[in-house]
């Protein structure tokens, strides 16, 4: 069980606040509001949720690209969530890299695949040219690229091929961690399959640790250990991801899960999509704020006490 190990990552009370214009018209949008959660080595952290939950901002947070506003992170028990010193910024750099969900924007279109996979090379002070580009050969081989393709540039590639450009910047320093951030929204369904196939080869023969963005609940289900339902910026359900799929607690999960086709004609016939009403889905206690409880062995729900004693009267297969 995963909560016998020492995580890899520690997440604690982590919020991400955004604020535009001024006086009257400013705004205030809780991204992250207040989540914690610990990711094991060797396991794919699945983070899921309709558009503008707040999963790309979590993992921007992560990685540092974002200064979050409160709550704290550890990464092998070393706190990466204070000022950003330039060890910190080397701590990152050695141990967490991320995969972007739109393999055009991420490349730049001026330099060669060579000095876009090297780059993180040169930042770690790898000074000799010859053994940066053996590195490089070799993680174009393990992403399925050739030698050859280090000389061209990035709008020489399908859609498919620059996520792999994307993978193999990423892998190149031999991080523990990688934040994949929808890698395969932007691909065309019949390269999608590849992209999880290549991700899943990776991580057995580097033994990585993933965290796996998406909205797509069908391609996390197969691709996660554990699963984490985001809504409005808040995890509201987190479960191994056979048990979350079979056993959905909180009715957002419930429709989310309700929406996610199936292979099978006759049920896609009768299948009804359940929506979810924040009002009415929920039983409101003035005096008690919501939190996560665990209803069942490493399954956590988002709610109050009332609310659990709903929750818990459902029966589990």
């Amino acid at each position: 069980m995963m909560e016998n190990k020492a995580p890899l990552l520690e997440v604690e009370h982590l919020k991400m606040t955004f604020t535009s214009g001024k006086g009257k018209k400013k705004v205030v949008v809780n991204a992250i509001d207040d989540n914690s959660f610990n990711v094991y080595e060797g396991e794919t952290f699945g983070l899921v949720g309709e558009s503008g939950c707040g999963k790309t901002t979590t993992g921007r947070s992560i990685v540092r690209l974002y200064h979050p506003t409160g709550g704290t992170m550890r990464f092998d028990g070393q706190d990466i969530s204070g000022p950003m010193t330039r060890e910190l910024r080397h701590f990152l750099s050695d141990n967490i890299a991320m995969v972007f969900q739109d393999p055009v924007d991420s490349l730049n279109p001026r330099m060669t695949v060579m000095e876009i996979v090297e780059e993180g090379l040169k930042y770690r002070g790898m000074k000799n040219a010859a053994e940066r580009r053996e590195l490089v050969y070799d993680m174009l081989d393990k992403v399925g690229l050739t030698r050859e393709h280090a000389s061209r540039y990035p709008h020489e590639f399908s859609g498919g091929q620059r996520q792999r450009i994307g993978i193999a910047r990423a892998l190149v320093v031999k991080p523990k961690l990688i934040i994949a951030d929808e890698p395969v929204s932007a691909l065309d369904v019949s390269i999608q399959a590849q992209i999880i196939n290549l991700l899943n080869e990776l991580k057995e023969e580097l033994g990585l640790t993933i965290i796996f963005i998406a909205h797509d609940l069908s391609v996390v289900k197969y691709f996660s250990t554990r699963v984490a339902v985001m809504y409005r910026g808040k995890i509201v359900e987190m479960a191994p991801s056979k048990d979350l799929y079979r056993n959905p607690v909180h009715p957002y999960t419930i429709s989310l899960l309700s929406s996610v086709p199936q292979p099978d004609p006759t049920y896609e016939r009768s299948r009804k999509s359940i929506s979810y009403d924040i009002v009415a889905d929920h039983i409101e206690m003035p005096d008690e704020e919501r939190k996560m409880h665990e209803i069942w062995p490493e399954h956590f729900v988002y709610c109050n006490s009332k609310e659990l004693e709903r929750y818990q009267q459902k029966q589990r297969p």
